[in-house]
């Protein structure tokens, strides 16, 4: 049990993951990834005359399945898997979260961030509102996801998943670097 609570190195898991991509491929599935299910979601619960939900939803049931399993797989990670040890956060990137007035480092979302209290408050606001709505523009605006453009579409030697996985990094490290800290010195 203690092997499955504690997060697996990187030369385990990755692996695991990239193996997702040659499984898909034996098995006649050529896209991957978790923002597509939202769409056949969509298309098998929304009885709308939309053009863009108008399609055969249960050739990618498979799909809803997998999403369905990470769904279950993250309740039995955090209610009965859950890491004995603390995270442990780079001295440096704690130190620069100090500064930006994050103190809780306890675990992957700090309650300086993510605590009910802050829902209804502008900081709350601009990352779980815009933020979240900035995330799904630009999932559908990239026409996937990042792990569907990173792990499937980059495997498949697709230029359009090379250019969006080159554009998630960036803006990544715009984000982090310059926008991030903008904000929180505008919220104080």
């Amino acid at each position: 049990m203690e092997l499955i609570q504690k997060p697996w190195p990187w030369y385990i898991a990755g692996p695991l993951i990239g193996l997702t991509v040659p499984i898909l491929l034996l098995l006649g599935n050529k896209s991957f990834g978790i923002s597509s299910s939202l769409r056949h979601i969509c298309a098998a619960v929304i009885p709308a005359n939309i053009s863009f939900f108008k399609y055969d939803w249960k050739k990618e049931a498979w799909n809803l399945f997998f999403v369905a399993g990470i769904t279950l797989g993250g309740f039995i990670a955090t209610f009965a898997l859950t890491n004995p040890d603390h995270i442990v956060i780079a001295p440096a990137t704690q130190a620069a979260l100090e500064n930006l007035g994050v103190t809780d480092f306890k675990g992957l979302m700090p309650e300086d961030l993510f605590s009910v209290q802050n829902i209804f408050s502008v900081k709350g606001f601009i990352f779980l509102v815009l933020g979240g709505f900035l995330v799904g523009f630009g999932t559908r605006y990239a026409g996937g996801c990042t792990s569907g453009h990173s792990i499937m579409g980059m495997a498949n030697l697709q230029w359009p998943s090379l250019v969006a996985t080159i554009a998630f990094m960036a803006g990544g490290f715009a984000c982090t670097h310059l926008l991030f800290p903008l904000i929180f010195q505008w919220i104080k």
